[in-house]
């Protein structure tokens, strides 16, 4: 008999919600494994003693997590999203006819909590992932991906000079039709200081973006397609953001031109576990952030009472001041040195223990001075031979060019650590470090970035940009860390860990009762 089903909404309901989640939901097991408690106290000083009751700060927290566990980066679409799902009410703490909190909300509250608040809601995560066995701490590798800013190009300005900006205009070249005249889309507020709208780049700087305008267009304004989005020639030295003033022009090769912020992440290699994750302006170099973002994951890992050996980073990451640092600090680097890098003139032997050079006929060409180069402010060795000394020389011509009279050239003032680095990357475990690099950092960055809502900051502000990739990196390590529980249930490992930790808390107390009654 055909059946025909119709439906009558009920005045009352026999209904809870936690007969309706599984018990092997994610939502429902992630409710049991972290616990935010501890915000209470952290918060408490943001928010007054009287006024109505803002909301909970645990369930803001777990609002973002969803949002990030969800690859939702709407506030308005996250909170009608929950409401639909009840596993997700569940872990909220909210029964099916409570409201949930407007979607405003959870943006002031993004705004009212400072970084440390994120911080340490990312380091008890952490913390758990240390205490199942997920990290091991020996090798960390790092790698850096831009990050959408929440700012378009087509609000970018010009930053106006001290001169008048029409003589300027007129001097360098380098400005196309769009940038005379006003912004296509015009921000509603000017939000960047006046050193930000103030051009600082010298005439030198001036004139390189120029000639490379120049090389990129003879003429603007007359090429097919000048008036579309991203077909000017844009620089963080001529423009800045009124919308996002500390989100930079960035572009990677074969992409477009856009506004970003620099996400530099840290993974451990074990469980591949993110250790550190911070927010840096887009037109910064890796190099530059390196010690930065290790004295932070040494710090993290010394309190987790793990040895940190390894330090694996891609190119981008070279410079002798950074491997002078990792060693300083008893580190290996694992990090491939910029093709530019000479250890000397080709066919030029260093002596290492008199610190001079031997030219191809044998001649010694000895250290003359240490310096600081203006161009790239690395410091630099100088060695110089005399006149005389290659006066008669039969590969004079050569060597030194018509003009020059004496052999004269410089060395980076780091060349032995470049030199030990070099040697490390080159041997069979640099080798496998790499993979472990390719295989490690890079995947954690796609998952980010393509399911865990990093592929625009939904917020305005390096300080806000930060607390988003943190909130993503949090995501990321629950969803690790319930997935590995999980698998060692399954196999048992997890059992056999609690009767160890049963059997060695059964054996402790026994001794203290011994010890009591004076027996041992």
């Amino acid at each position: 008999m055909q059946g025909k089903k119709t439906f009558q909404e009920k005045l009352f309901n026999q209904f809870r919600l936690s007969e309706r989640v599984p018990e092997d939901n994610f939502y429902r097991r992630l409710h049991t494994a972290i616990d935010l408690n501890f915000l209470y106290k952290t918060t408490e000083k943001f928010y007054g003693l009287s006024g109505q009751k803002s909301i909970d700060p645990m369930v803001f927290f777990k609002l973002c997590l969803v949002g990030y566990l969800e690859n939702i980066t709407s506030d308005r679409k996250l909170i009608t999203h929950c409401s639909m799902r009840l596993d997700i009410l569940y872990f909220l703490g909210y029964d099916i006819d409570e409201e949930l909190p407007w979607h405003s909300t959870i943006s002031r509250t993004r705004q009212l909590f400072p970084e440390d608040v994120f911080e340490s809601v990312f380091t008890k995560v952490f913390e758990l992932c240390v205490a199942v066995g997920m990290v091991a701490g020996h090798t960390q590798t790092i790698d850096s991906a831009p990050v959408k800013a929440n700012a378009s190009m087509d609000t970018l300005e010009l930053k106006v000079p001290e001169e008048d900006l029409e003589n300027h205009l007129r001097q360098i070249r380098n400005i196309s039709h769009r940038d005379k005249l006003k912004p296509l889309r015009q921000s509603k507020e000017n939000k960047a200081d006046k050193d930000q709208q103030t051009l600082s780049a010298s005439a030198n700087e001036l004139q390189a973006i120029k000639s490379r305008n120049t090389k990129w267009a003879k003429d603007q304004d007359a090429r097919p397609g000048a008036g579309a989005k991203g077909s000017r020639y844009t620089s963080n030295k001529t423009h800045y953001s009124p919308t996002d003033p500390d989100a930079r022009i960035s572009v990677k090769p074969g992409k477009a031109r856009k506004l970003n912020y620099l996400s530099q992440l840290t993974v451990d290699t074990a469980n591949h576990v993110i250790s550190d994750i911070k927010a840096y302006h887009a037109d910064g170099k890796d190099s530059q952030h390196l010690p930065d973002i290790v004295k932070r994951v040494k710090q993290r890992l010394w309190k987790s009472e793990l040895v940190w050996e390894n330090c694996v980073a891609d190119t981008g990451y070279s410079s002798g001041e950074n491997y002078a640092f990792l060693e300083t600090i008893g580190l290996k680097s694992f990090i491939p040195a910029h093709g530019t890098y000479k250890g000397g003139p080709n066919g030029f032997t260093y002596q290492e223990k008199d610190d001079y050079y031997t030219c191809p006929q044998g001649k010694i060409i000895p250290f003359k001075k240490t310096f600081i180069e203006k161009k790239n402010n690395t410091k630099k060795k100088e060695y110089r031979g005399s006149k005389q000394l290659c006066l008669d020389c039969p590969i004079r011509r050569s060597c030194l060019g018509k003009s020059a009279q004496e052999k004269k050239f410089t060395v980076t003032y780091y060349r032995s650590e470049y030199e030990r680095n070099i040697a490390r990357v080159e041997s069979n475990q640099g080798r496998y470090m790499k993979g472990k690099r390719q295989s490690t950092v890079e995947p954690v960055f796609g998952t980010l970035t393509q399911f865990m809502g990093l592929n625009k900051v939904n917020s305005i502000g390096i300080k806000q940009a930060n607390k988003c990739m943190q909130l993503s990196a949090i995501a990321y390590n629950l969803k690790k860390y319930l997935k590995f529980t999980q698998k060692r249930v399954k196999s048992g490992a997890g059992m056999l860990d609690l009767f160890y930790a049963l059997k060695n808390r059964l054996t402790a107390v026994d001794k203290s009762v011994l010890t009591g009654m004076n027996l041992i």
